[in-house]
């Protein structure tokens, strides 16, 4: 049997760039595991247990040693539902929510043995910030389900890291920071939205100017990844640098840079 041979009973699911061997049986989610899963999966019950509800449950793996989680119901944000964080409400409401994530995460001791699968480690932003952290809170990796709820998935990446650090990369999806005209915003309205998560997370001043620069470097640290695995050949990364996503990386990292006295004013005022 191969390694991602689909079962009679087993939906495949796809829509993120990493989604090969992911299926859907029954009300679970089977996914290949690797040897971050049982760090995550730790982390996971941690999150259940202290009634973070934004995340599937994990339950072990199966007799083909793949990964168990809930599977969680509802519409994929991106690129299509992206109506579901349009009005500032819920925008407002997805930031409480990746708060809750972050206070959730505050008493969690990971696993003496943890092994953790982090791509890109915040540059800069260890010391007495460092918890763990998600790495890809975005878009296509958002579910909006029934009541207004949403729930985060694909846990894999998470990791040491720090709230603006996952901050950073979220405001990039969810304002969005695009350069594409498809998702381009006028400067205005973008920097309405940053600041409108920014309050609704509850950062103070002293963040909100630490959290400045970060947009620009986070975003190019995603071309700059890319990049890098591209150049050693290394999938899925160097398939996803042929279709040109460092380079909408690239666009969106100095569209964001061009305009960092902008964020800054909307985030501070003045």
């Amino acid at each position: 049997m191969g390694r991602h041979e689909v079962q009679p009973d087993e939906q495949p699911l796809t829509g993120g760039n990493v989604s090969v061997g992911v299926v859907r049986v029954g009300d679970t989610v089977r996914r290949p595991a690797g040897p971050w899963t049982p760090a995550v999966h730790a982390l996971l019950g941690h999150l259940h247990a202290v009634g973070f509800r934004g995340a599937p449950r994990a339950h072990g793996l199966d007799e083909r040693g793949r990964e168990v989680l809930d599977f969680v119901p509802g519409e994929m944000v991106w690129p299509f539902g992206f109506a579901q964080v349009e009005p500032h409400e819920r925008l407002a409401g997805l930031a409480r929510l990746v708060r809750e994530l972050h206070d959730a995460v505050k008493d969690f001791t990971p696993p003496p043995d943890a092994r953790w699968q982090v791509l890109i480690p915040a540059e800069g932003e260890a010391g007495e910030d460092e918890i763990i952290v998600h790495h890809d809170l975005a878009p296509w990796n958002l579910v909006a389900g029934e009541g207004g709820r949403f729930a985060f998935i694909d846990w894999d990446t998470a990791g040491p890291g720090s709230r603006l650090w996952d901050v950073a990369y979220a405001l990039h999806g969810f304002v969005p920071l695009m350069a594409h005209p498809d998702w381009r915003r006028d400067d205005a309205d973008a920097g309405e939205r940053l600041r409108v998560f920014a309050d609704a997370y509850g950062l103070d001043e002293a963040e909100r100017r630490r959290l400045v620069p970060l947009l620009g470097r986070r975003t190019r640290s995603m071309h700059d990844f890319l990049r890098d695995q591209a150049g050693r050949g290394v999938q899925p990364w160097a398939r996803l640098w042929a279709e040109g996503h460092g380079d909408a990386w690239r666009g969106d990292a100095e569209y964001i840079e061009e305009r960092e006295a902008h964020w800054e004013r909307a985030l501070l005022g003045g």
